[in-house]
């Protein structure tokens, strides 16, 4: 089997949309979009300049139009995810070292991980304590306890 011009443009296509599969940005199925294109032209028997031209002008207009699209479906709306220490802001932490930031000593574990800790409000925290993280300063976790409301609202 002899292969021709538009056999590669398709195979090319074939490989970036697998690979894509790996990759987040959507950048190598704009890349496949626009081989699928020329891969086209070429079946069709248009010259390779020709092909070169629409595999760009389609890549082009999938990056600039549909990658968007798919990166506001695939993120959804507001885009604003935080990642690494930044999610661990606002979740609840257990106390397994009393934290008492006069002596320097305290640390919390949260998801399986143990973190120095230090209290917002300079109160020292009983081990057991459940914390809520406030922010993360360097490997430092900024807690404080959790208010428990009662009945009665207060």
């Amino acid at each position: 089997m002899e292969f021709e011009i538009w056999h590669i443009w398709i195979l090319a296509a074939l490989i970036l949309f697998i690979l894509e599969i790996f990759t987040p940005a959507f950048l190598a199925g704009c890349l496949g979009i626009g081989s699928l294109i020329a891969g086209i032209f070429a079946w069709i028997g248009f010259s390779i300049e020709l092909q070169f031209i629409s595999f760009s002008i389609g890549t082009l207009a999938c990056f600039f139009g549909a990658r968007p699209f798919f990166m506001r479906f695939a993120h959804g709306k507001n885009g604003d995810f935080k990642t690494n220490v930044d999610a661990l802001i606002g979740k609840t932490a257990k106390v397994i070292v009393a934290i008492d930031n006069s002596k320097g000593e305290g640390r919390v574990t949260i998801e399986g991980d143990d973190w120095r800790a230090e209290n917002i409000n300079l109160e020292i925290l009983p081990i057991g304590e459940k914390v809520k993280i406030i922010k993360v300063e360097s490997t430092i976790l900024k807690v404080e306890t959790i208010k428990i409301k009662n009945s009665d609202g207060n």
